[in-house]
Parts: C-alpha cells; structure tokens; sequence
C-alpha cells in the first residue's frame, strides 16, 4: 500500500473474496490497515480523536491540584451501558488535562479512593467543583473533618465537564462541624430547588429535605432557589422559619414570567433548626 494512501473497505473485502488468493502485498494492505495495540498515535490522531469527543459531547473530568503534597484522590464514573471508570488526580499533569468519561449519560460520580498526605494539625484540603457553569460546590476535609468520605456522591453533572480542584491550606486552629436540619415544604406545582451555602461550604441543588455539614468558620447560612416560571401566571415567594418557633428568619420571590437560575433567598445565622415553605404569591412588579 502506499505511503499515506488509504485503503477502503470494499478494496480489503474484494482481496478475499470466495476462489480468491491474496497476494502478499494485499496481506500488508490488511495490516497495515488495522491499528495494533501497540501503535502509539500521533499528534495529528490524537487531536482529531479529540476534536471527535467533543463533537459528540462526550463529558470530560479534569483535576488541578495546588500544594497537595502526596494526598491521592480518585473518583469512581458509572454509566448504564458501560464497566465504571476509575479516575485518580494523579492521572493529570497540567489543568488542561482531560479525562473523557466512557458511555453515556446521565454519570454517576463518586469519590472512589482518598489518601490523605502529611497534614499538620490545623491544616486541611480543599475540594471545589463545578457541576454546572452558575456555582461551585466547596468542602474541607481532612484530620478531624470527613466531610468527604468514601462513596460521595457528587451530584448529577449538568454541563459537559467536570472541573476539579484540590489545595491544601492553614487556618491556625481547628475546624468544626455544624448541622442544621432542613426541611423543605413545596405548595405550588412549580418544581423549585434550593441550594446553601456558607463560609468554605456549600451544597447542590435538591429539592429534597437535608442536613448541613457546614462549618464553624461562620456560623451562617445562606439560601438560593432555582424554578422556572416562564410560564406561570403567579410569582412564588419561599419563607424560611426558625422550625423550633415558627418565627420567619427570610424571604425569597420568585417572580412569574421568569427563568430563576440562582436567586439569593436570605441569610440565616445560628439556627439548628429551619422550615422553608414556597407558595404562591401576588405577582411581582
């Protein structure tokens, strides 16, 4: 075959047809045809191979990591249709680096394997990532916190990469956990989700009830909600109550006519305890 030139299918076919005998220049053509697992890809196949994942939409992780010292992280990526795949940090030299996930969506993500390094007593290691472009998910974890413990689940990924981001940091004492319950009433037909966030914390969207594990770092919470309500009629307004005394703590509007992809719901400090109730309201002006 020659340099360069490809042979087709329907070529390689006709060399073996019934009665046929290949010659052994047709043999090489057949080899030379086939991409051995020993074959290593050039630059060029590498970044067409690349430009055709990302054509299709293929979901991507990728770590950054930032004085780390010797902590190993690997997250475990579970499809339908596919064997999971397991994903380590240490796989990633540049925060350019992709890792493509294999099969389709919708993935499950989870934390596979953690290795905490050398820490000293008031140090911890920092985990953000994104599931969407509109917000970051942070945690601290190691010595005393195991707010990310083996089997976490990071939520279900929205866009089409995963941004992953490790450090290591001092804080010059001890850090602690917070819990506080939250319950979440829904009465409308809207499907609302809330999310909440604090000092080095915050969670996902859900639309579920849930108990924080925030930190003492600042003992406040605030509250955003996510609903789409192009089409409805009347706006939304989600109250947040002290649960131990029914006393109203905030107030979010959801106004009708509009797309909510994070509105700021309040702020709420030092409650163990909260209720938020969404119900319909007066139309906003």
């Amino acid at each position: 075959m020659e340099e360069n030139k490809l042979t087709t299918r329907d070529q390689l076919k006709n060399y073996f047809e019934t009665g046929k005998y290949p010659t052994q220049s047709q043999f090489e053509d057949l080899i030379d045809s086939l991409r051995l697992r020993e074959d290593v890809l050039t630059k060029r196949e590498l970044a067409i191979f690349a430009n055709s994942l990302a054509a299709i939409d293929n979901s991507y992780v990728n770590f950054s990591t930032n004085n780390v010292g010797n902590l190993k992280f690997s997250i475990v990526v579970s499809t339908n249709d596919e064997p999971d795949q397991v994903i380590s940090s240490a796989d990633f030299k540049s925060f350019l680096d992709k890792r493509y996930f294999v099969g389709s969506a919708p993935y499950t993500i989870k934390v596979k394997e953690i290795f905490e390094g050398d820490l000293k007593e008031t140090e911890y290691y920092s985990l953000a990532y994104q599931l969407d472009q509109t917000y970051t998910v942070y945690r601290f974890f190691g010595n005393n916190l195991k707010t990310i413990p083996v089997g976490f689940d990071f939520g279900e990924l929205e866009g089409i990469g995963l941004p992953i981001q490790l450090s290591k940091g001092g804080f010059g004492r001890k850090i602690n956990i917070l819990n506080t319950s939250v319950k979440f009433v829904n009465k409308t037909e809207v499907p609302i989700q809330y999310r909440i966030e604090s000092a080095g914390w915050n969670n996902r969207y859900r639309a579920e009830d849930t108990v924080t594990d925030h930190y003492d770092l600042e003992d406040s919470l605030i509250f955003y909600y996510r609903a789409d309500l192009t089409k409805a009629s009347q706006s939304i307004k989600c109250e947040i109550f002290n649960a131990e005394n029914d006393t109203l703590l905030a107030t979010g509007y959801l106004p009708a006519g509009q797309n909510q992809v994070s509105l700021n719901g309040g702020q709420v400090n030092g409650i163990r305890n909260v209720r938020i109730e969404c119900s319909y309201s007066e139309n906003i002006k």
